[in-house]
Parts: C-alpha cells; sequence; structure tokens
C-alpha cells in the first residue's frame, strides 16, 4: 500500500512538472514573439521572456514577502529560458510565428490552471485571507503577459482582448480556496482548481466566449 501511494505521489509530482513545464515554455515565447515583433535585441529578448514566464510568481512572491524567489531557488529555470531564447533567435521566423501561437493556447490554458492553484495554495498556507489568496493566484497566472506587454509599450491583452482569462484564474482560485477549508488532499485541491480554471480557459477558446465592454456612452 506504501508502495502504491508513493507511486501515485512521484506520478503527480511528474506531471506537475511537465505540465508547469509546458505553461513555462509557452508563456516565454509569447514574450519571445513579442519580442521579436519589436525588434528588440538579443538582451531585449531575453528580458521580455523572462518577465512574462516568471514576471507573475516573482510579483506574486515580493507582495507576500516570500523568500527565495522561486526561480532563485530553482536555478535550472533560467538556464532553461536562456537556451529557449538563444534556440529561438536561431530558427524560429516570421512564417512561423502564427501556428506557434495556436498551438501555445493549449499549454497556456493548463499553465493558467496550474499557477492559479499553485498561487492560491502559497497564499493560504501563509494565512492568506481567502480574497487575497484567490489575487495571488491570478497575480501568479497572468501579470507575467502584463508585464511582458508593458515593457513592449503595449495595452495589456488581458485588459482589452475581452476573451475570458484572469476571470477562468478567479473562479479557479476559489475552488481552492473551498478545497483547502475542506481539508481535501494537495493533490486533489490542485486538479479541482487547476482543472476548473483550464476547464473555463478551454471553454472560452472554442465558443468564443467574451467579456462585455465598457459602453460609457461617449463616441
Amino acid at each position: 500500500m506504501a508502495v502504491n501511494h508513493l507511486a501515485e505521489v512521484l506520478t503527480l509530482s511528474n506531471t506537475h512538472i511537465a505540465i508547469e513545464a509546458a505553461a513555462t515554455v509557452a508563456f516565454a515565447l509569447s514574450g519571445l514573439m513579442e519580442a521579436a515583433r519589436k525588434r528588440l535585441d538579443a538582451v531585449g529578448v531575453c528580458m521580455v521572456a523572462g518577465l512574462t514566464a516568471f514576471g507573475g510568481g516573482t510579483l506574486r512572491d515580493v507582495l507576500l514577502d516570500r523568500r527565495p524567489f522561486f526561480w532563485v531557488e530553482h536555478a535550472t529555470w533560467l538556464w532553461a529560458l536562456l537556451a529557449l531564447c538563444v534556440g529561438a533567435m536561431l530558427f524560429l521566423r516570421a512564417r512561423h510565428f502564427e501556428p506557434t501561437e495556436r498551438a501555445m493556447q493549449w499549454p497556456d490554458a493548463l499553465g493558467l490552471g496550474l499557477f492559479t492553484a499553485g498561487g492560491t495554495h502559497i497564499a493560504l498556507e501563509m494565512g492568506m485571507p481567502a480574497i487575497v489568496a484567490v489575487l495571488m493566484g491570478m497575480v501568479t497566472a497572468v501579470f507575467g503577459g502584463v508585464m511582458r506587454d508593458v515593457v513592449c509599450n503595449e495595452i495589456p491583452r488581458a485588459f482589452r482582448d475581452h476573451q475570458p482569462y484572469a476571470v477562468c484564474s478567479f473562479a479557479g482560485g476559489w475552488v481552492m480556496v473551498g478545497a483547502y477549508a475542506l481539508t481535501w488532499p494537495l493533490w486533489l485541491a490542485t486538479l479541482a482548481a487547476a482543472g476548473t480554471a483550464t476547464a473555463l480557459r478551454v471553454l472560452a477558446l472554442l465558443r468564443g466566449w467574451s467579456l462585455p465592454e465598457w459602453r460609457s456612452g461617449a463616441h
């Protein structure tokens, strides 16, 4: 029985790492392509990619006064990011942008869910109120892309394209809060919260859901 339990834990851990890696790559690639569109140099490409991949988690850690930052604790991610940037600059061309962006939507949706669950759980473990924990989950999942767009002198896409993104994270965060209050096992709470946010994002993409824009009556 103990061996079976250990196998389940290891399988979950490996799956978690694989999804997190896919999401980090997806976020970094979106930063890479935005940097390429803006014709940034090699330093700019690495900075924008790094902000997109790690910015949300770093901002969460700053707000929660949590040290060390996750990318300091796991420095292998920095080497992986540098390798990705170098490979992209060598091999990625403009004709690859559109199919790459389409393919990235799915790991991005998975990453949205997983980062939401992880960020919310970290805040709950630190004793934060429920609403703060949910917002920390949103920050983790969404604000890397916001930083990317700000640095590239764009209105953040999460605020202007009307596609549900932060809203999906918000919903997933509350599922984590509920599961935490019910003392569910972490793997089950993560599955429920990440699954909710990911499923909502996938449905939004497949069905073309959009958020209403503010109509102030001005022309």
